[in-house]
């Protein structure tokens, strides 16, 4: 999957030195398919030395606690392994009985602070391997606890069964898969999410922020991390009024001439 998108990004090791002299975030749009292992991949070797390290990555790690925003398409009547699309259905169970405002009205539970698992097939870990490395190895894992997580704001966008559109703003550790999963047991059926964009993290928006493939370049990572840097010193915008992506990854940067790291990340 990586091989298919590494001729987009522009050769930029003649311009490190820009790269070097900047602290900062930028995105881009992650398509269906390559993981952000596969993009991070082709970064990191268009990169070559550049580094992230110091503000660039303690930037970054502000985004993990920021808000997110989502557009989730879920699908009635079906339960799959991974909670979304790309697993194997474990489970079909009638769904024609569930109206819209059965949904509306089951959604409000989940508003607010709320308890949630997290899915099985997640990034989240035990003895330092991801769940869903162990469970492609066979192993038997347990689910996680349930921990506290906040949804700022959740509403139905479009109801046509067996499919849904669920627009959604939330905060960190959020898992729209269980939400999905949870939504579809509280009305007496099971669900999974058939397609997922992120459309905002932190002040960060697909709209306005995401760079698309096409502009892999270092000319436009440049002017994006120029503008990113800028916005981060508003930290307003990282913490959302109560009252109130695919968008996928997040790359510090910054300056660091006397070691070499491979902390790009996502």
């Amino acid at each position: 999957m990586a091989g298919n998108i590494s001729n987009i990004v522009t050769p930029i090791s003649s311009s490190l030195s820009e790269l070097q002299a900047l602290n900062g975030l930028f995105a881009i749009y992650k398509k269906r398919g390559p993981t952000s292992a596969d993009v991070l991949n082709v970064l990191k070797e268009a990169l070559l030395k550049v580094v992230g390290v110091g503000n660039g990555t303690k930037m970054l790690s502000t985004m993990l606690t920021g808000s997110k925003k989502y557009i989730a398409v879920g699908e009635l009547g079906k339960a799959t392994d991974t909670l979304d699309a790309t697993g194997s259905v474990i489970l079909e169970k009638e769904f024609e009985h569930i109206t819209r405002l059965d949904m509306e009205e089951k959604l409000k539970a989940f508003t607010g602070d709320i308890m949630q698992v997290p899915p099985l097939y997640s990034a989240l870990k035990k003895d330092g391997q991801r769940l869903s490395v162990l469970l492609k190895k066979g192993h038997k894992v347990e689910a996680k606890p349930a921990r506290p997580v906040t949804v700022y704001n959740l509403t139905l966008q479009e109801f046509k069964p067996p499919l849904f559109t669920l627009d959604i703003e939330c905060g960190g550790g959020f898992y729209v898969r269980s939400l999905v999963d949870d939504l579809g047991k509280a009305l007496s059926s099971c669900a999974h999410v058939k397609e997922l964009i992120r459309t905002k993290q932190g002040p960060f928006t697909l709209q306005e922020h995401a760079l698309h493939e096409e502009q892999w370049t270092l000319e436009h990572i440049l002017r994006s991390l120029q503008t990113c840097s800028e916005g981060e010193q508003r930290k307003d915008h990282l913490k959302p009024k109560k009252s109130v992506e695919h968008m996928g990854l997040h790359e510090a940067f910054s300056k660091n001439s006397h070691k070499s790291h491979k902390n790009i990340s996502a």
